[in-house]
């Protein structure tokens, strides 16, 4: 332990930090310059949410997680879909999927998503068909 007005000597792990700065190692990393984002206040699970989303794990999601994003995707998911009663059937088979799962909710968390309103999401795929001016949903 050092005393006030005596320098403090340099521990094992200090030296080994000093000296790979001293060759740069640190230099040019990912997000160097930038805030660290530590997610959402509250949110426990926030450093896995984001590797989930960066890597596109999604078969590594919990089933609730998983049908949000399928629920938010639903356009791109029907964007190549030719006929209604196709795109009903994938509608109807995400909400019952999406029912089973907040039924069941076996996540250590509850996650409650909200079915689909089948007509609306009909309507807008029917919408963008229509339109050879509506932009197709990025893939």
């Amino acid at each position: 332990m050092s005393h006030p007005g005596q320098p403090r000597s340099e521990t094992w792990v200090e030296r080994q930090i000093r000296e790979a700065m001293e060759r740069g190692e640190f230099d040019n990393l990912p997000g160097a310059g930038k805030p660290i984002d530590l997610g959402r206040p509250g949110d426990a699970d926030w450093w896995l949410r984001r590797k989930l989303e960066k890597e596109d794990l999604t078969g590594a999601m919990p089933t609730s997680l998983r049908l949000r994003r399928e629920k938010q995707d639903i356009q791109q998911t029907l964007a190549d879909v030719r006929t209604r009663e196709l795109a009903r059937d994938l509608i109807e088979d995400l909400n019952a999927r999406i029912k089973d799962s907040n039924a069941r909710q076996v996540e250590r968390v509850p996650i409650y998503t909200r079915p689909l309103d089948v007509d609306e999401v009909l309507a807008e795929w029917q919408r963008r068909r229509d339109d050879p001016e509506s932009p197709r949903p990025a893939r």
